[in-house]
This record gives C-alpha cells, structure tokens and sequence, in this order.
C-alpha cells in the first residue's frame, strides 16, 4: 500500500518538475534543445533548485496528505508550493541576469498546474480511500466541550478512514476505559482526559499497534520544544521560552524584506484597482489603520484596505465581525474579504518590521484581552512576531471560532475603526 502511494505522488512530483524544466527551456531560450553544453548544466542547475525548493514547500504545505484533506485543500496546497517554488526561482535567476524577462509562460504553466494538481488530488484521494478501508474507532472525552473540540466527521474525508462505532465520556476511573479498549477497536480519538488515563491508552495503542489520535494540551505544544538534557542520572527534559536563533532570525527578516519588497511591487496594479472600487463605491478613505499587538504584546497599527462602512464603529466599542452576514460589510468589502486582498497592505507593515509573512494573526488589545479571560494560553502567541498567514490560515480557513467566556461570541475578524 505504502509503494503504491509512494509512486502515485513520486509520478506528480517527476511530472511537475519535468514541466518546469521544459517551460524553463522555452523561457530561456525560445527552444527545448539549447546547442551550448554549459547551458545544460545551468539548466540542470535551475531544474535542481527548483526541485529541492518544491520538496520542501511540499513538506511545508502537506501537498501529499492524501486522505485526510479535502480535493480543493490538496490541490491548493500543491499549487502554493509550485508558485512560491516558480517565484523565488525567477527572482534569484533574472537579478542573476540583471534581467527580468516577460513571466507570461510561467502563468500559462500555472495554468496546467491547476489542472494536474485537481487530477491528482482526486486520484490520489480514491486510491488512498481504496487501500484503506474505514477502521473502527473509538471517541472517549472528558466532558461536552472536549467533545465539541473534536467537531463532527461528517463530510469530511477523515470520515472515510475512521468509522466512530461509539463515544465514551470519561468519568474519571481507567479501570472502565481498560475494558473498553478491549473490545478490537482499530483507532481511538481521545479528547480532555487525565494524564494516568492518557498514558494508558498511549501505552495500549503502542502494545497493540492501534493509532491513537490526542488533542493536545497546552503542555503538550511546549513539550514539543524541549531539550533532551543527559546532565543527570536519567534522561530529563529541560523546558524554556523558546527563543528563535540569530541566523534563523536573520533568515526570517531577509526573506520578509524580499517577499514583502517584491510582492508590493507586483501587486501593484491589484493595489491600484481595489482602491478605484473602494473609493468610488462610497467615496470613503481606501484604506485604515487599527492598532493590532506583535511580538512581546508590542502594539502597532495594521494597514489593511477598508472593507466596512465609514461609521462601522462610531461608538467607539470594538466588536468582533459576525462574518458574511454582517451589515456593516460593504458590497466591495466582502469581495476583497473573501479574496483576502484587504490583508495585501500589510505588506507595507512586514517591510517595515512590524510583521512577518509567517506568523499568528495579530489581533486588538480589546479582543486578545477577551480571549486571555477564557483562554489564557492565548497570550503565548505573543513569544513571536504576528504575520500575514499562518497555520491557522491555512488549515482553518478563518472559520475556526475560539472558546470565548460567556456572552461573548464573533469570529477572529474585528470591526473596522481608525480610517484614513
């Protein structure tokens, strides 16, 4: 089962790179069989690069998750790593000319990619689902909210491969939960439960080779960063702030000045027509500014295009949006939501430092304070710099609701107030 997946995603990740190369060829020189020798090898080159640069978006995006993705997410996924992959490629090779030459062929190559990769999420959907038949399953929770935590299946791939024949809701003993696993199940989702209980269920799925699905706690996230010490006379680990290195800093920064730089500048006309339809709808001001927290709790003022009325706040009280029905959205304003072009601005304040391509969503002191009341582990998200996207982003689709104190309800997206 595990060759033929290997083959199915090797076969996409050959046919992706030897269109690259054959694009490449008639970019380069207008032929697929340049004459030079060295031209080879400088083609080898950039054919080399560009592959090393797709694995590792490919790891980074999960592009081969097949079975537990949706169609759309997969093919998504592996069109991001072939874009970012293309992009940096052109970038690096035309400063290398001093040249930037007409990118026209690589959109047309986009263009396949599209295609190949929908094809492929759909195969490589159905011949995951075909090898693995549903395995039965087992839902044990702590309580109703842990429960809720774990969502509902329904509709989802995932659904294909687990198959919930029951649900137990923990009452505090093993000694039933034990008698429980014994009944074959072939995979167990377990959600809020103590760590004598987690352990055991951890030692059982391992003795009895069962996959076991854990939400994580909070301890569990900042385990994940601990260093294995040998200091003493047993293996301990040794828990801190994280702290991200200088040359990883260093890294980070250059690659947001160069992103940040280059998406300004390529995006421009995009900037250029929002602003027309923004302005012209209600003659109101383009764009405003809202004052969003950083690193260390830092407070800063967000850039964003103006996607609600002129008056959305004229109380001055700062409300959480209720998504697509809200009132206060404008015709434009919903266009650019959906199409995420009111968060283009923020490139401005990556460049200028404030933020970073990658990293939590910054929000209001008003609202993050509202979520430190009923989940004071939100504020750890402040250890590093807030970004434009992240992996809330990408894999919750901005429609993951936060477990907010009572009375309080609304989506991650604010009102809009401070206009210019």
């Amino acid at each position: 089962m595990k060759n033929r997946m290997f083959l199915f995603k090797a076969v996409h990740f050959i046919a992706t790179v030897g269109l690259f190369y054959i694009v490449w060829l008639l970019f380069r020189y207008n032929e697929l069989c340049p004459a030079r020798s060295t031209g080879f090898r400088y083609n080898y080159l950039i054919t080399g690069g560009y592959s090393i640069l797709l694995a590792f978006f490919n790891y980074t995006y999960n592009s081969y998750l097949f079975g537990y993705c949706r169609i759309r997410t997969l093919a998504f996924a592996q069109f991001l790593s072939q874009f970012f992959s293309m992009f940096l490629i052109y970038v690096f090779a035309s400063l290398g000319w001093w040249n930037f030459r007409n990118p026209v062929i690589f959109i047309c190559l986009l263009a396949a990619y599209i295609v190949l990769d929908i094809l492929t999420a759909y195969y490589g959907n159905w011949l995951y689902f075909r090898l693995n038949p549903p395995r039965k399953t087992l839902l044990i929770y702590r309580n109703k909210n842990d429960r809720r935590r774990f969502g509902t299946l329904a509709g989802k791939p995932i659904e294909r491969l687990y198959r919930i024949v029951k649900e137990v809701e923990y009452d505090g003993s093993f000694t039933g939960i034990r008698e429980e696993l014994e009944a074959g199940y072939e995979a167990i989702f377990v959600a809020g439960l103590n760590s004598h209980a987690r352990n055991g269920i951890l030692k059982y799925c391992e003795e009895n080779s069962i996959r076991g699905f854990f939400l994580p706690h909070i301890g569990d996230v900042i385990m994940q960063g601990a260093e294995h010490i040998q200091a003493f006379d047993s293996p301990v680990m040794m828990v801190r702030r994280k702290t991200i290195r200088l040359e990883y800093r260093i890294v980070k920064r250059a690659f947001d000045i160069a992103a940040s730089a280059a998406g300004l500048i390529i995006l421009s006309p995009v900037f250029a027509v929002t602003a027309a339809a923004i302005r012209v709808y209600d003659h109101g001001p383009v764009f405003y500014r809202q004052v969003r927290l950083t690193l260390n709790g830092r407070p800063f003022e967000i850039i964003k295009f103006r996607s609600m009325r002129v008056d959305a706040e004229k109380d001055g009280v700062a409300r959480l949006s209720t998504g697509d029905k809200d009132d206060r959205i404008t015709s434009v304003g919903k266009f650019i939501r959906k199409t995420r072009i009111d968060e283009l601005p923020q490139l401005w304040n990556i460049l200028n430092g404030d933020m970073s391509i990658v990293g939590p969503r910054p929000e209001r002191p008003e609202i993050a304070e509202q979520y430190n009341r009923s989940m004071p582990d939100f504020k750890l998200r402040l250890q590093v710099k807030a970004g434009l996207t992240g992996y809330a982003q990408i894999y919750g689709k901005y429609n993951t609701d936060p477990l907010l104190a009572p009375g309080e309800k609304g989506h991650s997206e604010s009102g809009e107030k401070g206009q210019l």
